[in-house]
């Protein structure tokens, strides 16, 4: 309902009409405690610090990117933490599942969760979902906008999907157009109004799509041609199940979409009615972020489900990135392993 409520159809627009007053109080309270916690220096954390948000609610791909960053750390030879809030436990275990040389500490205290992580062992710092969290000092601070979200309402919330205006982009050093089921030419043109509007600003295109699929206990991969002219049950608890149903299709599937609330946490009779579509024969697959919490529920009587496996592709500018870490990851130090 939501995601409806903000996009851009003709009924949308008029059903969200009387939610703009709401937005404009929104938008003013996040002015005012941006501006009231910009006055107070910084907290520095004790490692080099690479911060990765957005501006809209969810579906963007701030884990996936998130866990891209802390993965290219680990290659060259600097173990990362990764840092949440704790919102929710599915994401620290998603990022313990994508990441598994990274140090996950979900803790709302981002400096007390650096140091912890330090103290792990850790060498640098990816913070998750901290665009605005202003009052932690970075080193790197990375916008995702979404090429879908930008297609939508452009209100903030409750009217829209933006947690601050576009202007406030201009505390970022780089920012990424992120794409799911957006075309790659939606995704440029996005990128290019950006361009325009902070010059200087480096600005990426990543594609976020399905690499594989893996089985959800075994780990057996599959490619996503098994999925072709066959009917699947997509089950998402997510912020944006449209496109995960959107990608199945593009994979050649026929999609029933069985969508859940984001952070949704399964009750025996969801894991059940799960597991008796798959003893029925239907192809279930999921996201990682679902798969985290029916994994260690999933009775043994039933056929595992597929595990729907993200990727991210570099439209545009992804060694400018590279060049943008790499700077970060020279005033940390090696692993001891490295």
């Amino acid at each position: 309902m939501v995601q409806w409520l903000w996009s851009d159809s003709a009924g949308a627009r008029v059903a969200r009409l009387p939610l703009v007053p709401l937005a404009g109080l929104y938008s003013a309270v996040m002015w005012w405690r941006t501006r009231k916690r910009g006055q107070r220096p910084p907290a520095r954390l004790p490692l080099p610090t690479i911060a990765v948000g957005n501006l809209s609610v969810g579906g963007t791909g701030k884990t996936p990117l998130a866990a891209w960053i802390a993965e290219y750390c680990a290659r060259h030879g600097h173990t990362p933490a990764v840092l949440l809030r704790g919102y929710g436990a599915d994401e620290e275990l998603v990022h313990a599942r994508l990441v598994p040389r990274a140090v996950v500490v979900a803790n709302p205290d981002r400096v007390a969760g650096a140091a912890l992580a330090r103290a792990r062992g850790a060498k640098i710092c990816v913070l998750d979902d901290a665009y605005q969290l202003i009052g932690v000092a970075r080193d790197l601070n990375i916008a995702l906008v979404s090429a879908e979200s930008a297609a939508g309402s452009p209100w903030p919330l409750p009217a829209g999907p933006w947690r601050e205006r576009w202007g406030t982009l201009d505390r970022a050093d780089v920012i990424i157009v992120t794409r799911k089921r957006a075309s790659s030419g939606a995704a440029a043109a996005v990128a290019d109004r950006l361009s325009a509007a902070h010059p200087g600003v480096p600005i990426c295109i990543a594609a976020l799509e399905l690499s594989h699929l893996e089985g959800m206990q075994s780990g057996a991969r599959q490619m996503l041609d098994v999925l072709t002219s066959r009917p699947v049950i997509a089950v998402a608890g997510i912020a944006d199940p449209s496109s995960f149903k959107a990608q199945l299709a593009a994979a050649g599937a026929h999609v029933q979409l069985m969508a859940y609330q984001d952070h949704h946490r399964y009750a025996p009779a969801d894991v059940e009615r799960l597991a008796q579509a798959a003893r029925a024969g239907d192809n279930v697959v999921v996201t990682e972020k679902d798969a985290v919490k029916l994994r260690p529920r999933w009775p043994g009587n039933a056929p595992e489900p597929l595990v729907a496996v993200l990727a991210v592709r570099w439209e545009r500018n992804g060694d400018v990135l590279e060049q943008a870490v790499d700077t970060v990851l020279a005033r940390a130090p090696r692993s001891p392993e490295s």
